[in-house]
Parts: structure tokens; sequence; C-alpha cells
């Protein structure tokens, strides 16, 4: 499908900086049938119908953003000579070098070019090129520190909030972009969707009966990439891991059973469900430890989701793709026209969307 049916205007005004005052202060754009109706999201609480199953991406976001200098000297001591600045984004620790060192896909970013055996001082942390991945530009790092490098991240590193920001991480980012029910690190990049939800909504649905399960998509920078190619079919898919466990398996299975909704909590839950789609029990998923390339645009034929609560996403985008596929393309496009004119607040900090059952 091609690309520039997937383009909206969207102004910079409308693109939330920050995210509001309280976590579920956002406003909910509704969209049922052909019917738009204005909301709150701390209303999702009672539009999940009872005996539903909420499907939750738990996954952390890692303080994977690090600033440091290009080391300059042979020195190997504590004070070696530095130079310009470096940027980093730790995208996955891939295990340890033959002298203890952690192995790490990451991105990089300096006024020269950072080639085999360059070396990036960030205070306790020192980063060595080893290798390059010739398709996509991500490096491969050898890290050395005192402690373990997802430690030193937690003192030294900074929340890799989107670029369409176009700010630096503030101290409130650490707790706003990132999920109340997070777990294992693991991301990159925020299952956003779940960012509206509060410990309240939650227990607000248990009474209600709504059932909520896990599952683990680690989210990666490709999720904020626009599409560059014209057709979508052309597009290289980033590849994300993701985890469903057999507790899921039995908790779809048994939605069905009931004649229950199964609601996706984002887009990444949408694309991990679907993954792990039983292609010989419709409906229903396998439990899986894998990475998806899956991409889903209109034509798509949905197994798994009946349901799903996401954020108003970019132009161009797959995530926008995969909303029109669920909703339909002139349908969301539509919404998303009514959102602008109403002053809804766009991407990762913006408000939210609650697309009930397809017919």
């Amino acid at each position: 499908m091609k690309t520039e049916l997937f383009d909206y205007n969207l102004p910079d005004s409308q693109i939330a900086r920050h995210p509001t005052e309280e976590r579920d202060g956002g406003r909910l754009l509704v969209l049922d049938g052909e019917t738009i109706e204005h909301d709150e999201v701390r209303s999702i609480s009672e539009r999940i119908p009872t005996g539903a199953l909420l499907v939750l991406n738990d996954t952390r976001v890692r303080r994977a953003r690090l600033l440091g200098q290009r080391v300059t000297s042979a020195d190997r001591g504590p004070q070696p000579a530095l130079g310009g600045r470096v940027e980093l984004l730790l995208l996955e620790q891939l295990g340890r070098s033959s002298d203890g060192r952690e192995r790490w896909h990451a991105l990089g970013r300096a006024s020269k070019p950072l080639r085999l055996g360059a070396k990036v001082r960030v205070e306790m942390l020192e980063a060595e090129v080893i290798g390059r991945l010739a398709e996509n530009g991500v490096l491969e790092l050898a890290i050395s520190a005192p402690v373990d490098v997802e430690s030193a991240l937690e003192r030294v590193g900074h929340v890799p909030i989107p670029p369409y920001l176009a700010r630096d991480d503030e101290p409130l980012d650490r707790e706003r972009y990132q999920t109340v029910y997070a777990a294992r690190t693991g991301s990159v990049a925020a299952p956003t969707a779940g960012l509206h939800f509060t410990p309240q909504i939650l227990a607000r649905l248990a009474e209600r009966g709504v059932l909520c399960e896990r599952l683990e998509l680690e989210v990666g920078l490709g999720t904020f990439r626009p599409v560059s190619v014209d057709d979508l079919d052309d597009h290289a898919m980033h590849e994300e891991r993701f985890m469903v466990t057999p507790r899921l398996v039995e908790a779809v299975a048994a939605a069905r059973t009931r004649g229950a909704p199964v609601v996706a909590l984002g887009t990444t839950v949408v694309r991990a469900l679907e993954s792990a789609a039983d292609p010989q029990q419709p409906g229903l998923v396998r439990a899986t430890d894998e990475r998806t390339r899956l991409l889903i645009q209109p034509g798509y034929r949905f197994q798994v989701v009946d349901a799903l609560f996401t954020n108003f996403h970019q132009p161009k985008s797959t995530l926008l793709a995969l909303v029109a596929a669920f909703a339909g393309h002139e349908r969301i496009l539509q919404a998303y026209r009514v959102a602008l004119a109403e002053g809804y607040r766009f991407l990762s900090y913006g408000d939210a969307m609650w697309i009930p059952r397809r017919a």
C-alpha cells in the first residue's frame, strides 16, 4: 500500500512535549463503528466489557542513552585524554567478549565517524567499537565497567525519550516514560498506550471482572522511524523480541470459550499477539519466545485482537498503518482529522483512542 496514504499534517503545536499532570488525565477519542465520541482516558475502566481479557506489554524501558566523550589517548588509565562528545543508544545486550567485556548493539552519533577501535568514555563506562552491521549502521560495542552495564545505566544513563519531543530528558521522564506495571528491562522505547494506565484504573477493571494478563515485547528504535519508501511492501520492518507465556495462552483460550473479547493495550501488544497466532487454531495463540518482523497494514486479517486502546501515531508510520488495518483506512484518517480539529495531543505523551470490538 502506498505510504502517502498514511500521511497527514501534524502541527508541532499538537505534539505533546510533556505528559499530562496526572497519568490518566488525557482525553479519549472513542471510535465505535462510524460514531466518534469524546471522553476522558480514565473512563476506559468503564468501557472495556466485563469478562474481557486485557493484555498488557510489561517491558521496562532502560536508561539507554549515554552522553560521553571520545578517548583520544592510548592511555588506559583512569584519566585518559578525552575528545569530542559522543552519544550512544544501547539497543540490546549480546553476551560477553573473550576478555569478559559486555557486548552490545548500539547506535552512535559523533562529529566524526565511530570507526572500528574507537573508544568512548561515559563516567564509569568505557565502550570500544568492535563491529558494525552494514545494513543499518548499528554498532557492536564491547563495554567495560566496575558493575554490570544494566546497573551502570541506572546511574549514568538518560531516558531515551523519542526524538520528536525535541528536548532533553528531564527527571519527570524517569517515572512517566515507564508504565506502572513495567517488569523486566529490555526496551529502548515505552509501550506508550500503557503510560495512561494507573493502579486505580487496573483495580477498577478487576472489580468489574476484566481479566488482565501480560506479555513482553522489547520495543525497539524502529518504532519511531518513519517509513522512507514509497510502498509499505518495500519497507524493511524492524525486528523485535517478544514472549508469550503458557499462562497467556490459557487466558486467550478461556476468553474464546466464554465469548469475551481480547483487548490489546497498545500496538506492541497487537504485534506480539498476532505474531503468536496459532495457525492451527484460529483465534488462539502459541507460547513462544522469538523475534518478529510482522508488518500489519490494511488488508491484514486479524487473528487474535478484538479491541484496541492506542495513542495517536506519527504520519507515514508503521504504527498508523497497523491502526488503519484494524479500524479501516478512511475511518482512522477521519478520526485523526477530527482529533486534530478538536485539539487532541499527539504521539507518546499525547491523548488516546479506544476502538471497541469489531463487528
